[in-house]
């Protein structure tokens, strides 16, 4: 197609050659007549197409793109492509849509948007059964006022996301749903809510089998070891060639009970689904207790010490968290040998709230970190049963810290000791 510049300079010449033959065979004033309304007609087709123009982009149609004349056939030739160009990529787009959306549609889990507010962009049908949404109805509206869980607010305010959260279906209360928040950016959220109900019930199944066991067990090793231990104070009734079988036979049975407690305490906080109390707990003394407690299962071979902040109490269980910092202070003294340093620590870290056990014990190497808290993982099972562990008392803290919301941090080094910090939320922080 001519380019406008040239189809206007052609325009421009044939009309003065015109002009010129009409002042060469006529007058003057018949050639300026001549050229004036010719100019006058044609920008009078130019104000036409423009009328035209303006009036077709109040609604804009592809099959109802004007026709030109002149200048104007060029610019509306190019508005032509441009909607056909700006139709398909429209097609395409939407096609693409429809494909996303069955994809998204298909998957079990909901997905749900969220913007940066935490309102409802955009969901699937699997959300809105799962978590009693209306894409319709509820976009651009705040999940929160439509999810009404305060823990799930809890946790989605707490901008902490490693760990997923667990929510009761709201439609169905039977259901239970896996709640995990992934950033988009630095302004959007993927929410992905999966149904874990039939995995709950194997792992409820599961519990309830080792609690059974467990409390079937711990009686007959009751009695089992209460006739051991009468029989090694009966004088003359073990002769002395055996007893020494006695005796081990009395530090396995310890043992096996010290296991079955350990492996029922955790059965218990496994099947609580009951958020822990929010009762005040005041921490200065809950240090200076496991300072003692240190102190006493040390029987002065260690180096301990402890520093605490004043003002700094927390909310949550006290018999839990006792038992939960308690065992990261046990571990300490069990694993640090005679002449060691254990340092405790209650301090406050930003808004979180960091109780610390530092020791410049054996250390654990890098590759056994991340399984520390595994049921019945041990680094070393020949030291683990010198020192009488069971392998479930980082399970046990790791548990009992995420119903708390907290977290459990772990660093060390082989022979340089480790630092083992249960981090608290600023929502449970009480500053006196």
């Amino acid at each position: 197609m001519i380019d406008i510049r040239w189809k206007a300079f052609f325009f421009v010449c044939t009309l003065c050659v015109i002009s010129l033959f009409v002042w060469l065979f006529s007058t003057a004033i018949y050639a300026l007549l001549f050229f004036s309304s010719t100019v006058l007609a044609y920008l009078a087709i130019q104000v036409i197409d423009i009328h035209a123009l303006q009036k077709w982009f109040k609604k804009p149609q592809l099959q109802a793109v004007p026709e030109g004349v002149g200048l104007s056939e060029n610019i509306f030739s190019a508005l032509l492509r441009y909607e056909r160009a700006n139709q398909q990529k429209k097609n395409e787009l939407n096609a693409a849509l429809e494909r996303f959306n069955t994809v998204a549609n298909a998957i079990p889990d909901g997905l749900v948007i969220l913007s940066e507010s935490n309102e409802i962009e955009w969901c699937t049908s699997n959300a809105e059964s799962q978590l009693g949404l209306d894409l319709k109805t509820d976009l651009h509206l705040p999940i929160a006022n439509l999810v009404r869980n305060s823990n799930f607010i809890a946790y989605l305010n707490s901008e902490d996301y490693e760990e997923p959260y667990k929510l009761k279906g709201v439609r169905n209360t039977e259901v239970i749903l896996e709640i995990w928040l992934i950033a988009l950016g630095s302004k959007q959220k993927l929410l992905i809510s999966r149904d874990i109900t039939q995995l709950e019930k194997i792992d409820s199944m599961r519990r309830d089998f080792i609690a059974n066991v467990s409390h079937e067990l711990r009686t007959p090793l009751t009695v089992v070891g209460g006739f051991i231990e009468t029989l090694s104070d009966m004088e003359g009734a073990i002769p002395e060639n055996i007893r020494n079988y006695f005796s081990m036979m009395q530090d396995q049975t310890t043992r096996m009970r010290r296991l079955i407690e350990d492996l029922l305490t955790l059965s218990h906080i496994e099947s609580n689904t009951q958020p822990p109390e929010d009762r005040p707990i005041a921490m200065q003394g809950m240090v200076k207790m496991l300072f003692n407690d240190a102190n006493a299962l040390s029987q002065g071979k260690h180096k301990i010490s402890c520093e605490f902040a004043e003002n700094l109490d927390l909310l949550g269980a006290v018999d839990e968290l006792q038992s939960a910092l308690g065992n990261l202070v046990s571990n300490a003294v069990r694993y640090t040998p005679t002449g060691g340093t254990i340092h405790i620590s209650w301090q406050q870290r930003g808004k979180q709230a960091v109780f610390s056990v530092i020791d410049n014990g054996i250390g654990i190497e890098q590759q056994h970190i991340s399984r520390l808290t595994e049921r019945f993982y041990r680094v070393d099972r020949g030291r683990s049963r010198e020192t009488g562990g069971t392998g479930l008392g980082l399970a046990i803290v790791k548990h009992i810290l995420t119903r708390h919301q907290a977290k459990l941090e772990i660093s060390s080094e082989l022979g340089a000791g480790s630092t083992f910090s249960a981090i608290f939320p600023a929502a449970r922080v009480v500053h006196k």
